[in-house]
């Protein structure tokens, strides 16, 4: 049986559209979008279902949850063109919403295949719990971060970071570098062309492998039960907050 991998045409499709990132374009050429584009990963995310938990068995990879959509946001962005010229797939926790735990992402793109995991864009409430669980437990995670596997292939935790211990740390406390993190992230970067080897999938399954650890660490503290109530609560208190306001515009107020 073959393994996913993208072909020529994903890639000669993607730099067409950076090309003519414009809707005329786009919905002319959406059958080549689907079959060279999509399929493929949809092909990838499906294969990894059946081999992601051996190796992460938190982390789901679903087509619908785990791929995103080509369409950008351009609501608050002064770039108006309407599609993202890459394909990108995310794995995350199956009990947390795919923006709000640490997982696995891989995109491919006409200048390179990223592969990458960690936690990009924590809510400040997660980012407390998790300061909270590195101060008391700061060698595991600098265990995983200097086995040579990691370092051979991501290097040191990257991501933005304060210019100071975050309030409620010493600023010499052994942990602060790890404290001043606002993001906890590895990546890698491998030219376009990988995304056609047939050896892609297998060597994206050991990168995943080596990221693994990382990411089970840093959802440890986020997925407890208490963790998971009160992101439940918080989330719902959103929805009637934003229930109140949508009601609140209709009726004028």
């Amino acid at each position: 049986m073959s393994t996913p991998c993208f072909s020529p045409k994903t890639l000669t499709f993607l730099r067409a559209l950076k090309r003519n990132n414009n809707r005329e374009w786009f919905n002319a050429n959406r059958p080549r979008f689907e079959e060279h584009v999509r399929a493929p990963m949809v092909a990838l995310v499906e294969q990894l279902a059946v081999d992601l938990p051996a190796i992460a068995p938190d982390l789901i990879a679903e087509p619908k949850r785990s791929i995103y959509r080509i369409y950008r946001d351009t609501r608050f962005s002064p770039d108006k063109t309407p599609y993202k010229t890459h394909v990108a797939a995310i794995f995350p926790h199956r009990d947390l919403p795919r923006h709000e735990g640490a997982g696995l992402y891989v995109h491919v793109a006409p200048d390179g295949v990223f592969v990458g995991g960690g936690l990009y864009r924590p809510q400040p409430r997660q980012l407390a719990k998790l300061r909270e669980y590195i101060a008391g437990h700061h060698r595991q995670l600098r265990a995983i971060v200097a086995a040579p596997p990691f370092q051979e292939t991501f290097g040191d935790l990257a991501g933005e970071r304060l210019q100071r211990t975050p309030r409620g740390y010493a600023a010499d406390h052994p942990a602060a570098d790890l404290l001043r993190l606002k993001q906890y992230l590895a990546g890698r970067v491998y030219e376009p062309a990988f995304a056609t080897d047939p050896r892609f999938y297998a060597s994206l399954l050991r990168d995943f492998a080596v990221l693994a650890p990382m990411v089970h660490y840093l959802n440890g503290p986020l997925t407890t039960a208490e963790a998971l109530l009160e992101a439940a609560l918080t989330g719902e208190e959103a929805r009637r907050a934003s229930r109140g306001a949508g009601a609140g515009a209709g009726t004028g107020r």
